[in-house]
C-alpha cells in the first residue's frame, strides 16, 4: 500500500535538516534499489527474471507517445461480433461429428451430450468476457498472460495460438473441396483446375481449390474489418438457414413418422452415462471459435458492452442449433443406422428427399468457409500483438494507414497457410490444433484469478523516462506529492529523525502523532501483503491439484490404487484451495484494474477453477501423439524467443514503479515532452 507525502519547510534552526531532508524526497525514490520496496525492471532484463515480466493493460500508449503509430479500425458492432463468433464456431462438424458420436458414445443422448459440452465452453466464455472487457487490445489470451502471467507463458501461448490457426485454417481449406465434389455429383464432375492432383514421381496430393479459398479469404481480410466481416455474416446467413432447414423440414417428417429414432430397446442411454460424457468430451471442441471475437477487441466501438454480448450470444446460438439439428437427425433414425460420414444427408435420404443433399451441402461449404474466416482473421493479430512487444520482428506491427488492418501479417499468413493447404495433408496434424486453444482457454481461466485476488501492482515505464523525472524532481518545488513506501517511511524516515530531535518539543509531538497514524497504515499495508501471498500460493497448490488429479484422471495404464489416491490429493488441494480463496476475499484493487465498468465473471473461484480443470483434463488426454508433435513446434518457439524475443522485448529496460505512480510519472513526461 502507497500513500502520498505532502512535503513542506519547517523554518526552524535545529530542524531545519528535517525540512530540508523532507523537500528533497521526490518522485526520484522510486527509482532507487530497495530505496521505498519498488522493483527496478532492470532485475527482470535477464535469465529467468525476463520469463515473469509483465506488461500493462494498454502497453500501447508508450509507443504512441513515442512514435508514429497507427491504430486498427473500431469499426465492429455487437451484430458483427456475433456474425464473426457465429461463424467460426460453427464447422462442417456439425454436419459430421454427430454421426460418429451418436453410433459409438451417446446414441440418442448426443443432445445430452452437446449441452453438457455447451456448459463447459460457457465457462471458458464467461472468463474470456471479462479480460476482454479489462483489456481490450488485440491478441486475446496472449495479451491477457503477458498482463497477468509474465512473458515466458505469453509466449508460449501466443506461439501455441499461431499453430492453431495455421494448421486450423489449412485443415478447413482441404475439407471444403470434398464438400464441392459432392455437391457437383463427385469428384468426375469436379471442374479439373479445382480438383486434387497428383504431382509425378513425387506423390504428393495438391488441393489447388483449397489454396485458392485461402487466398480469396486473404484477400478479403486485406480490405478491412469492416469488409471482411460482411461477408462472414454474409455466409454464416446461409449456414445458418440451411441448419434451420434441417430444422424444420426434418422435425416435420419426426411427427409425421413418430420419431422411430427415439422409440428403441435400448432406451435414451445405450452407452450409460459415461456415454454422455465421453461424446461431450469429443462435441466440446465444435464449440471452439468464439475465441476469435475477443481478438477483434481492439476494433469494436464499445468494447465494454459489445465484446460480452458478441461472446455470450454467439455461444447461446451455436448451442441451440446444435442440439435441435441432434435432436432432429437421431429421432428420424435410429442411431445405429446412421452414416457416419453423412448422417444428415443419409438420414433425409432414407425419406426419399435426395435432392435436399444438396441444401445441406450449401450449408457444410459456407460453414467451412465462415470457419476458414474465423481461423485466419485472428492470426495476423496475434501477430501483430507479439511484435509489438518487440518478440517478433516489427515488421509485423505494421498497420496500413488505409484500411487500417495488420496488412502485411495478413499477407504473410495467408500465404503460409495456403501453402499448407496446397502441398499437405495437414488432417494427422488437426489434434495440434486443440493444443493451442485449451492451452488458451486454461490460462485465461488462471488470469481471471490473478486479477481477482493478486492483480499486478507494478506497471513498467520506460527507463527514458527517467531521466527527465530526476530533472524534473531536482528544482525548488517543495510542494510535491511523493509516493512512499509506508513501512519503509516508517522504519527510516519518522523513527530515525525522532532520534535526532529530542529537544524540538512541538517537532516530537507531531512525529509521536504521525508514528500512530503510520503504524496503523503500516499494520494494514502487512495485512495485505500477507493477503496477497497467501492468495498466489492458493493459486499455485489449486492448479497443481487440477493437475494431480486431470492426470490420474487420464492414466488408464496405471493402477487403480493409485490412480485413486492421486485423484484423493489432487482432489483435497483443489477443495482446500477453493475453500481458502472464498475465506480471503478478493482484491479490492480488481475495481480499478484495466478498463471498468464492463462484465464481470460470476462466482469466482468455482467458475475458473472448474473452467482450468475441465481445459487440462482434455489437454492430458489428447494423447502422447499429439504431444509429440506438439513439442516440435514448441522446442522452436523457446528457441526463438530464447535468440530473439528475449532480448528485443519492448520491456527489456523497463523500470517497474507502483501503479499509484504512474500517472504522475506520465505527467512529468508530457510536461517534459511540452
Amino acid at each position: 500500500m502507497l500513500i502520498r507525502i505532502r512535503h513542506r519547510s519547517k523554518k526552524v534552526d535545529q530542524g531545519s535538516e528535517l525540512g530540508r531532508s523532507s523537500s528533497s524526497t521526490t518522485l526520484n525514490l522510486v527509482f532507487e534499489n530497495g530505496g521505498v520496496g519498488v522493483g527496478v525492471g532492470g532485475r527482470w532484463s535477464s535469465g529467468f527474471g525476463s520469463l515473469i515480466r509483465r506488461k500493462q493493460v494498454d502497453s500501447v500508449q508508450f509507443k504512441a507517445h513515442g512514435g508514429h503509430h497507427h491504430q486498427l479500425a473500431r469499426k465492429l458492432s455487437a451484430v458483427d461480433l456475433v456474425a464473426i463468433g457465429v461463424g467460426s464456431t460453427i464447422g462442417a462438424g456439425v454436419y459430421i461429428l454427430i454421426g460418429t458420436v451418436a453410433r459409438e458414445h451417446a446414441g440418442p443422448a448426443l443432445v445430452i451430450s452437446l449441452l453438457i459440452a455447451g456448459i463447459a465452453a460457457a465457462l471458458s466464455a464467461f472468463c474470456y468476457a471479462e479480460l476482454a472487457c479489462r483489456c481490450p487490445s488485440a491478441g486475446s489470451a496472449y495479451h491477457y498472460a503477458y498482463i497477468c502471467l509474465g512473458e515466458g507463458v505469453a509466449w508460449l501461448v501466443g506461439w501455441g495460438l499461431i499453430l492453431e490457426y495455421t494448421i486450423g485454417g489449412s485443415a478447413v481449406a482441404r475439407g471444403i473441396t470434398p464438400n464441392l465434389a459432392l455437391f457437383f455429383g463427385g469428384w468426375d464432375n469436379l471442374p479439373f483446375f479445382l480438383t486434387r492432383q497428383t504431382l509425378p514421381g513425387l506423390g504428393v496430393v495438391v488441393d489447388p481449390c483449397a489454396a485458392a479459398l485461402i487466398v480469396i479469404v486473404t484477400l478479403l481480410l486485406c480490405l478491412g474489418i469492416k469488409e471482411s466481416s460482411m461477408a462472414q455474416s454474409i455466409v454464416t446467413t446461409i449456414n445458418v438457414c440451411a441448419m434451420l432447414f434441417v430444422i424444420i423440414v426434418g422435425g416435420y417428417l419426426g411427427f409425421e413418422s413418430g420419431w422411430i429414432g427415439y422409440e428403441l430397446p435400448s432406451g435414451y442411454f445405450p452407452y450409460g452415462v459415461n456415454g454422455v460424457f465421453a461424446g461431450s468430451a469429443i462435441v466440446f471442441f465444435s464449440y471452439i471459435g468464439f475465441d476469435a471475437v475477443s481478438s477483434t477487441a481492439e476494433e469494436v466501438k464499445n468494447p465494454q458492452r459489445d465484446l460480452p454480448l458478441g461472446i455470450s450470444i454467439a455461444l447461446f446460438i451455436c448451442c441451440i442449433l446444435y442440439m435441435l439439428v441432434s435432436a432432429v437427425i437421431v429421432g428420424l433414425v435410429p442411431y445405429y443406422r446412421l452414416d457416419p460420414d453423412t448422417p444428415i444427408s443419409s438420414a433425409f435420404s432414407s425419406y426419399g428427399m435426395k435432392w435436399a443433399v444438396y441444401v445441406i451441402t450449401t450449408g457444410a461449404v459456407t460453414a467451412l468457409f465462415s470457419s476458414l474466416m474465423g481461423s485466419l482473421l485472428p492470426q495476423p493479430r496475434t501477430f501483430m500483438a507479439m511484435a509489438r512487444d518487440g518478440l517478433l520482428p516489427s515488421f509485423f506491427s505494421d498497420i496500413n494507414k488505409h484500411t487500417q488492418v495488420p496488412l502485411k501479417s495478413t499477407i504473410v499468413t495467408g500465404v503460409l497457410a495456403a501453402t499448407l493447404a496446397f502441398f499437405m495433408d495437414v488432417s494427422q496434424l488437426a489434434g495440434m490444433v486443440s493444443v493451442g486453444t485449451l492451452l488458451a482457454f486454461t490460462t485465461v481461466a488462471v488470469s481471471v484469478l490473478i486479477i481477482r485476488y493478486v492483480p499486478p501492482n507494478e506497471i513498467p515505464i520506460p527507463s527514458s523516462l527517467q531521466k527527465s523525472i530526476d530533472r524534473h524532481s531536482c528544482g525548488d518545488d517543495e510542494d510535491r506529492a511523493s509516493p512512499i513506501d509506508t513501512a519503509s517511511y516508517c522504519d527510516n524516515h519518522l523513527y530515525g529523525k525522532s532520534e535526532a530531535l529530542l529537544g524540538q518539543p512541538l517537532i516530537i509531538k507531531e512525529i509521536k502523532v504521525n508514528e500512530l497514524v503510520f503504524q496503523f497504515i503500516c499494520k494494514e499495508e502487512q495485512k495485505e501483503k500477507s493477503r496477497r501471498k497467501l492468495a498466489a500460493w492458493t493459486i499455485a497448490l489449486l492448479c497443481l491439484g487440477i493437475l494431480i488429479v486431470a492426470f490420474a484422471a487420464s492414466a488408464n495404464r496405471c493402477p487403480s490404487i493409485l490412480r485413486f489416491t492421486l485423484c484423493g490429493v489432487g482432489g483435497v488441494l483443489i477443495l482446500c484451495s477453493v475453500i481458502v480463496l472464498t475465506c480471503i476475499g478478493q482484491d479490492d484493487a480488481r475495481h480499478s484494474f484495466g478498463h471498468t465498468g464492463g462484465f464481470v465473471c460470476p462466482f469466482v473461484p468455482f467458475l475458473p477453477a472448474a473452467c482450468i480443470l475441465i481445459n487440462t483434463y482434455l489437454l492430458i488426454d489428447l494423447g502422447v501423439a499429439t504431444w509429440l508433435r506438439v513439442s516440435v513446434w514448441l522446442l522452436i518457439g523457446v528457441f526463438i524467443y530464447l535468440f530473439y524475443g528475449c532480448t528485443h522485448s519492448s520491456l527489456l529496460n523497463a523500470i517497474y514503479v507502483p501503479s499509484a505512480c504512474a500517472n504522475e510519472i506520465l505527467g512529468i513526461r508530457e510536461e517534459h515532452l511540452a
